[in-house]
C-alpha cells in the first residue's frame, strides 16, 4: 500500500512557516502522496501560499471560526477527522512549539505511535531520531496503520515553491470541537529582525555580555548582518534576554547558514540547538571552551573588544 501523507501546516494567519516546506522534504524522502492541511478561519492566503510547495498533491483548507488562533486541543479532533476520512498512513507537523503541542494530541486521539524529530527516513516505517541531546541517534521502526510524527526542520532543507496543488475544503462540519480550551490572549516580544528560527543568520549570546544592556552590542551586530538574536540558557536564567531568544536543546533548534556564538561557553544542551548550522563562528576568552570543538571559525579574546571592531569593519 502506497503511503498517503498528511502534513498539518504551520502559519501566523497570513503567512506559511518555513517550517512547512521543510515537512514537505522529509514526505518527499517517505515517499507516496502528500497533502497539506492548514487551519484557520480564513484559509485561502495560506492554502494557495502552501499549494505552490513542490511534490504537494492537495490542499486542504480547514475553516472554522474556531481556528483563528492556533489551540491545539481545537484543532486536533479537526486533524484526526481528515486524517480517518482520506485514510492516511502519516501525519507530519513540524518540530516546533506548534507541532510539539499539536502532534501527540493528534497521535493520542487517533491511539497512534509517534515518532518525534524525525531528522532522516530509511523506509515508510523506519525513522532516525536523536536522543540524549543529540549525543545519540537512534534507529526507530513502527508497525501501525497510521504513524504520526514530528520533523526536525534543522535536518530539512525547505521544497521548492513552483508547485501548483489542487485547493479543497473537506467537510469538517460534524467535528465537535472542545470547549474547556479557549484562546485568551498572546504576549510576544516584537521587532524588526529575523525570526529566529528560520533566519540564515543567527548571532547569539551568552551570560559572557553581563546585562541585557550587553546584548545591545549583538543587536547592532545584527543588525550590520540582517541577523536574528539568540542567547544561551545561561543568558536567558539570568534574565539578560527573554526565553524566546533560547537556543538549545530546552528552547530553538536552529540551522542557520552562519552562527556567531559570542560569549557562550558551549554546553552540550546549547550545541544541541546548533548542529546542524553550516558555518559556526565562535567568540570567547577562554581558548579552552567547548565551543571552539565545534566552531569553523574561532577568535580567542575578550567579545567587548572584537565585537565593536567587527561592527566597525562591517
Amino acid at each position: 500500500m502506497a503511503a498517503r501523507i498528511l502534513i498539518v501546516a504551520e502559519h501566523d494567519g497570513s503567512t506559511l512557516n518555513a517550517s512547512t516546506a521543510k515537512c514537505v522534504t522529509c514526505a518527499q524522502s517517505i515517499g507516496g502522496s502528500i497533502d497539506v492541511a492548514v487551519c484557520a478561519d480564513d484559509a485561502g492566503s495560506v492554502a494557495a501560499q502552501a499549494a505552490k510547495l513542490a511534490g504537494v498533491a492537495n490542499v486542504l483548507a480547514i475553516e472554522n471560526a474556531a481556528n483563528a488562533h492556533p489551540v491545539a486541543a481545537l484543532l486536533a479532533p479537526q486533524i484526526v477527522a481528515v486524517v480517518r476520512s482520506g485514510q492516511y498512513t502519516h501525519v507530519l507537523g513540524p518540530s516546533t512549539t506548534f507541532g510539539r503541542d499539536l502532534m501527540p494530541r493528534v497521535a493520542a486521539l487517533l491511539d497512534a505511535p509517534q515518532v518525534s524529530d524525525i531528522m532522516a527516513v530509511e523506509s515508510p516505517a523506519r525513522f532516525r531520531r536523536p536522543i540524549y541531546a543529540g549525543n545519540v541517534l537512534v534507529t526507530v521502526e513502527v508497525d501501525a496503520p497510521v504513524i504520526v510524527g514530528t520533523v526536525r526542520t534543522a535536518s530539512y532543507q525547505a521544497a521548492a515553491g513552483d508547485g501548483s496543488a489542487v485547493i479543497e475544503k473537506p467537510a469538517t462540519t460534524g467535528v465537535e470541537i472542545p470547549g474547556h480550551s479557549r484562546f485568551v490572549s498572546v504576549s510576544a516580544a516584537k521587532n524588526d529582525r529575523p525570526d529566529l528560527q528560520t533566519a540564515r543568520r543567527v548571532v547569539s549570546g551568552g551570560r559572557a555580555l553581563g546585562s541585557s544592556a550587553g546584548f545591545e552590542l549583538l543587536y547592532r551586530l545584527a543588525e550590520k548582518l540582517g541577523a536574528a538574536v539568540g542567547a544561551s540558557r545561561a543568558a536567558v536564567d539570568a534574565g539578560y534576554v527573554p526565553n524566546e531568544m533560547q537556543v538549545g536543546q530546552t528552547g530553538k533548534i536552529i540551522a542557520p547558514e552562519l552562527y556567531f556564538a559570542i560569549g557562550i561557553s558551549g554546553a552540550i544542551q546549547h550545541l544541541t540547538g546548533i548542529k546542524d548550522a553550516r558555518t559556526i563562528v565562535a567568540i570567547n576568552k577562554d581558548a579552552d571552551a567547548p565551543i571552539f570543538e565545534v566552531a569553523d571559525y574561532g577568535l580567542v579574546g575578550d567579545l567587548f573588544e572584537i565585537v565593536p571592531q567587527l561592527i566597525e569593519l562591517l
